[in-house]
């Protein structure tokens, strides 16, 4: 005889909620062919259909905008229209091949047909060429698309990424002391950080700030950005010694040069640079683990004053409600870089807090996929 404590354990089947019962019957494929020819919600379904559709063909579409970077077409149309058969020529393509291409430009409108047939640049394209940092983005974008090649992969942890390698920095300073790695990266973010420090600027005023120390700062150009638009304002950048060759003379070019200045070091490593009232991080965080991220703004704390400020700025998660910046192409990038994360301005308020901070102030942004900025205070408890 079986004893009670034999008997299998009754399984409990969860409710069914309504939304999931909605949630079945649309993925039914009688369903789908329903609604796709019923008048109630044949309109509905073609638009879920062609959302769809651009999310599948998406990869193709970044591939396409490759080939039209790494052929320069948008900039040989800088001046003026041209046939197929020209820019054939130019790029040494089959002409059925460049008419392909060229025909997927106008499709994602970043090139415009006129009625001879040629071929210009619409206003996206010529929107591309003019965005500082851009293409250099797209072509770097190759060795991302590479670590993407089997996202589950990806997601498990089990491949060695190129984007791991590119960034060396994020695990240690002792992984960065190539100059001629770290200048690769600091130069491919010194063309995209214009861009981020227009809009760092555009949301946030800084008039009641004397000195300011760039953590990370790379060349300088959010501090120069930042020193040009403050008359009264100097500046600080922080960053590996190995960026210091090509930060100071970036520097000493600037007409700002007498406002700024460079100091060598590690932030895992070294002390923070005293004085300054405001502390930014510009596209810091993210590149770290918490822990990280907790030890930095914790000496970012002591290294202010009272009533000092920190500025972070950079790519942040939807948190609550995903974004597709932040919570698709960002979070993905940190993935292959094999350290840091996306986090949402909640998380990063909450690590702030962690740290000592209070005061702390999220913002409206205006282009998430550029940037979104939050500052906290140091203030007497």
């Amino acid at each position: 005889m079986a004893l009670a404590t034999d008997t299998p354990p009754a399984t409990h089947t969860p409710k069914v909620g309504l939304r999931t019962r909605l949630m079945r019957l649309i993925a039914r494929p009688g369903f789908q062919r329903w609604a796709s020819t019923s008048p109630l919600t044949r309109g509905v379904a073609a638009k879920d259909g062609a959302a769809l559709f651009d999310i599948v063909q998406g990869f193709v579409k970044s591939q396409a905008l490759f080939a039209l970077v790494e052929l320069r077409v948008l900039h040989r149309l800088m001046d003026g229209a041209r046939s197929a058969t020209d820019l054939a020529g130019l790029c040494v393509l089959p002409l059925d091949r460049m008419e392909r291409l060229l025909q997927a430009g106008v499709a994602m409108d970043l090139l415009r047909r006129d009625r001879k047939g040629r071929y210009g640049l619409a206003r996206q394209g010529a929107a591309l060429v003019g965005v500082p940092g851009l293409e250099d983005m797209i072509r770097h974008h190759a060795a991302f698309y590479r670590d993407l090649n089997d996202p589950v992969a990806l997601l498990r942890g089990d491949v060695q990424t190129e984007l791991a390698q590119f960034w060396p920095y994020v695990f240690g300073a002792e992984n960065a002391t190539d100059s001629d790695v770290s200048n690769r990266y600091s130069d491919l973010m010194a063309r995209s950080q214009e861009i981020v420090a227009a809009d760092t600027l555009a949301t946030v005023r800084l008039n009641e700030t004397k000195s300011l120390l760039d953590i990370g700062g790379g060349y300088g150009v959010f501090a120069e950005a930042l020193v040009l638009k403050y008359p009264n304002l100097t500046a600080t950048v922080f960053d590996l010694p190995a960026v210091a060759p090509n930060a100071i003379a970036r520097i000493e070019a600037s007409k700002a040069k007498d406002r700024l200045s460079f100091v060598p070091g590690s932030f895992r490593d070294d002390p923070l640079p005293r004085g300054a009232d405001t502390i930014s991080l510009i596209r810091v965080l993210y590149d770290h683990e918490d822990d990280t991220v907790a030890a930095l703004l914790a000496k970012v704390f002591e290294a202010l004053p009272e009533g000092g400020r920190l500025l972070v700025s950079e790519p942040m998660s939807g948190g609550a409600k995903p974004e597709i910046a932040g919570d698709v192409y960002f979070s993905f990038y940190c993935m292959a870089m094999q350290t840091g994360t996306v986090r949402s301005a909640e998380r990063i308020g909450e690590l702030c807090r962690n740290a000592g901070f209070q005061g702390i102030k999220t913002y409206p942004s205006r282009r998430p996929f550029v940037t979104s900025v939050l500052t906290a205070l140091k203030t007497a408890t």
